[in-house]
């Protein structure tokens, strides 16, 4: 009796080791994600679009699982979850965690794209320091070669020399280019998020904003905006950051098929938003948008100063953290190409 015990218990223990090696085999890792902006954005879609190049060529063995945008976890504190474990991965702009992480700065003021930064050696760079910095994996730069304008409800005004007047502009500013705006515009900004620029541009709360080239017409700005005044400025910073313990808790399948799925969307997203901004501007311009340029001198001071202003705050905040503005110098050359000017 014994013995036959002994024996269904072996093949017992077979049977149940081979099931577990079974499950261990077939074990697929799993990422909770958010995202920063509302689904019906274009950058939220190229977000989501990347999540299903990795879910498809992860089958079987990575998934991630979007818990939503900012009604999950509000824009400004998902940076702060990610680095916390209470999250996993979000896609967000670098601006939003700029006090921690200052060097996102020179992607704010770089004239390249993702796919130029991954080459040089900028990306690794940037990886390294959110590693150091907030224990976050700095996945991938999506959504980059997309610049920045000035939109306003009113037409524009200008002094003789040719430089824009914001005297009495309600401007709504935010931290990206809230350096640019103060300290050579001497504008005074109202800071919104952008879920509350809508209703603020309807009830006349704010009658000009900074925002990119794309996405006016997702968010129905364009409702209340009629100017667009060039140059553009600055480069959007939209990336995806992992919790560090998450990512080094991955297997290597899991890390390499996030890895190459997000160069190849980094590669991906310049070209589809390249062309998107077309397509705004000519719609936008077909619904009576007027486009107004600065010329000569003045063009050349604002570009310069949306670049200068940016760039100091960036180094002033380095210096004031304990790694100090190390990587500064690095930063700038790697992020941006002289001879495109």
């Amino acid at each position: 009796m014994g013995l036959k015990f002994g024996r269904l218990s072996f093949f017992g223990s077979l049977a149940i080791g081979a099931t577990l090696i079974g499950a261990v085999a077939t074990a697929q890792d799993k990422i909770t994600a958010v995202h920063a902006f509302p689904e019906t954005l274009i950058y939220t879609k190229s977000f989501l679009a990347f999540v299903d190049k990795v879910n498809a060529a992860g089958e079987g063995v990575i998934e991630i699982e979007v818990r939503g945008g900012p009604e999950a976890i509000g824009m400004f504190q998902q940076p702060d979850a990610v680095r916390d474990g209470i999250v996993d991965m979000v896609y967000t702009p670098g601006s939003f965690y700029g006090g921690a992480l200052p060097e996102k700065d020179a992607m704010v003021t770089s004239n390249i794209t993702a796919v130029e930064a991954r080459a040089n050696g900028g990306t690794d760079l940037m990886n390294q320091i959110h590693q150091e910095k907030m224990g976050l994996y700095y996945l991938g730069w999506f959504d980059s070669g997309v610049s920045y304008n000035l939109w306003t409800r009113n037409a524009p005004e200008f002094d003789d020399a040719g430089n824009l007047k914001v005297d009495g502009l309600k401007l709504r500013g935010n931290a990206v280019y809230n350096a640019f705006f103060s300290n050579y515009l001497k504008a005074q900004v109202i800071d919104l998020p952008t879920g509350d620029v809508y209703s603020a541009l309807q009830r006349g709360v704010v009658d000009a904003t900074g925002w990119t080239q794309i996405g006016l017409i997702d968010l129905k700005w364009n409702e209340f905006l009629n100017y667009r005044i060039e140059p553009n400025f600055f480069s959007t910073d939209l990336g995806v950051i992992v919790n560090l313990e998450k990512w080094n808790s991955l297997s290597d399948a899991s890390r390499k098929i996030l890895q190459d799925v997000a160069i190849q969307h980094e590669k991906d997203s310049v070209e589809a938003l390249g062309a998107k901004r077309d397509e705004d501007f000519a719609a936008l311009e077909a619904a009576g948008m007027k486009v107004v340029s600065l010329e000569g001198e003045a063009k050349a001071n604002y570009l310069a100063a949306a670049r200068g202003t940016t760039l100091e705050r960036m180094k002033s905040v380095m210096e004031e953290q304990t790694d100090g503005s190390a990587n500064y110098d690095a930063l700038v050359e790697l992020y941006y190409d002289a001879s495109k000017n």
